[in-house]
């Protein structure tokens, strides 16, 4: 048996990787949907489709549990897939299987509070307490994402000093994907910092890269807020959150001899040089 990673495209290798860090002994299996990237401006349905049939997949592959490696099949497939699919689906195969995401870490290292608390923010608000400065949190994320509100709506849940904006950037995931210039993604970047800016009246607090791809130049992002300014990184409080989640279930069988496979729908073979920079050598991905 093995983990399944899921993502759009090469994004989801940031949390693959510190998957693999975490976990050196289980084994993984990698799913890209090269053929179908990016889901960031696709409907609502189409994501839960296409999020669905990689899941699917990566089943038949053997994976008792797949973590979704992509903010915008997260954001606005998971809970859906959780509820009205996966049940039916793990009653007809026999056996367990969960799927995960990405989000509910995120959420736990952007508030500090684990996600089953949701009351700080209502009591708050029925105390009438009073907020002495706001902390202003950032997202960069896909269209989709930020269309979804999740990280304002689960945020605004659980702490009454945190604002949340959400900087969509339409292009900047099919650009890393597509291994464009360093210098063009470097221009995108500090564009959509400045627009967050301009729309907040001054710069974020803190950060989250609401996109697995964005986390590949996480450098660039560095460079165009604030200096010091944190960023929260979804990979490696997805792993964290994963490797604990196995602890108390150990009904999903991770493997222990640290196979590690890559599928894609799309071309496979050799991936970009950003890709292989980022992972640290050659990267080949097999047809899925």
């Amino acid at each position: 048996m093995a983990i399944g990673v899921f993502d759009s495209g090469v994004g989801g290798l940031s949390v693959h990787h510190a998957l693999v860090r975490r976990l050196p002994s289980a084994d993984f299996i990698y799913l890209a949907d090269q053929a179908m990237t990016p889901y960031g401006g696709r409907s609502g349905e189409e994501i839960v489709s296409l999020t669905r049939a990689g899941c699917e997949r990566l089943f038949d592959e053997g994976c008792d549990l797949v973590v979704l490696a992509c903010n915008t099949a997260a954001s606005v497939a998971l809970r859906r897939l959780q509820q009205t699919w996966l049940p039916g689906y793990r009653r007809d195969r026999g056996r367990p299987l969960n799927v995960l995401g990405i989000i509910v870490p995120t959420i736990e290292a952007a508030t500090g509070l684990p996600w089953t608390q949701e009351t700080e923010r209502l009591g708050d608000r029925d105390r009438g307490d009073k907020i002495e400065r706001l902390d202003v949190l950032g997202i960069f994320c896909t269209p989709a994402t930020a269309a979804s509100r999740v990280y304002e709506i689960e945020i605004d849940k659980r702490r009454a000093d945190v604002a949340v904006f959400s900087e969509a950037c339409p292009t900047l995931a099919r650009d890393i994907e597509a291994g464009a210039p360093e210098a063009d993604l470097r221009a995108d970047v500090e564009a959509h910092v400045r627009a967050l800016t301009r729309r907040i009246g001054r710069p974020p607090d803190r950060a989250i890269l609401g996109c697995t791809h964005y986390e590949i130049t996480a450098d660039l992002f560095r460079a165009a807020l604030p200096a010091g300014t944190p960023l929260i990184h979804q990979p490696g409080a997805t792993a964290e959150a994963i490797a604990l989640y196995l602890e108390r279930h150990g009904e999903y069988a991770a493997g222990s001899g640290g196979a590690r496979r890559f599928l894609t729908t799309g071309r496979p073979g050799a991936q970009n040089g950003l890709i292989e920079r980022f992972w640290g050598g050659p990267l080949t991905f097999d047809a899925a």
